[in-house]
């Protein structure tokens, strides 16, 4: 929630923008004096996507260079005032966003996002190889997607096999600070930009998360 902290959100998917969709962010950000633009606000959380400068349907074909440029605008000339906690999202891999990234912004670690089965476990491991490269702690690692569990009969089943979020904390020597499981209401709050967490806190999937923010708030020391 953002009642409590102070929170800004950067989409540094530059070719994929979804977090203005997932939380339903909508409009243009402001520009405020000559160099200096303002994020957009949705559920007390400020916002900045390449999502909010291009239309929905419009691809955006750039090489590495205008990704770094793009990525050192939004740390730079975006008002994100006085903030508790800056949270970027990155796509998957170790492309240019992450690199540019890394080289812009002073990062107090990464969090990495896998899902169970060995394609994206591998995928996970090379990317938090390469923020190794470059002096970034892994601050740990969440399994989404983990299992879908049957509401009556409460029996789990693990569609994308097991253990591979566990087990890549282990490789990578970092914690691992949860399992999301999956729900068609998380796929139904991102579709209408409504948070699970926020129209069903009592949602497994909801659970999850506030325990995997509660514990990464505490490594943080927020």
């Amino acid at each position: 929630s953002g009642k409590n902290s102070r929170i800004g959100l950067m989409d540094c998917d530059v070719y994929g923008p979804s977090v203005p969709l997932l939380i339903g962010a909508t409009g243009r950000p402001q520009s405020i004096g000559e160099n200096l633009i303002s994020p957009v606000e949705s559920y007390g959380i400020k916002v900045m996507s390449m999502g909010f400068m291009v239309d929905e349907e419009t691809p955006i074909v750039w090489r590495g260079p205008m990704v770094m440029k793009t990525i050192q605008q939004f740390s730079e000339n975006v008002d994100w005032g006085e903030l508790d906690i800056l949270l970027i999202d990155l796509p998957p891999g170790t492309g240019d966003a992450q690199l540019s990234l890394a080289q812009i912004l002073p990062l107090d670690g990464v969090v990495l996002i896998t899902t169970p089965q060995k394609a994206a476990v591998d995928v996970a491991r090379r990317g938090a190889r390469m923020f190794e490269k470059v002096n970034v702690p892994i601050l740990g690692v969440v399994e989404n997607m983990s299992y879908l569990e049957d509401e009556e009969s409460k029996k789990k089943s693990y569609l994308f096999g097991q253990g591979g979020g566990a087990e890549t904390a282990v490789a990578l020597k970092t914690g691992f600070l949860g399992e999301i499981p999956l729900h068609q209401e998380v796929r139904m709050g991102g579709d209408h930009g409504t948070p699970v967490v926020i129209t069903n806190p009592e949602n497994p999937a909801s659970q999850a998360i506030d325990k995997i923010a509660k514990s990464l708030m505490t490594i943080l020391g927020l």
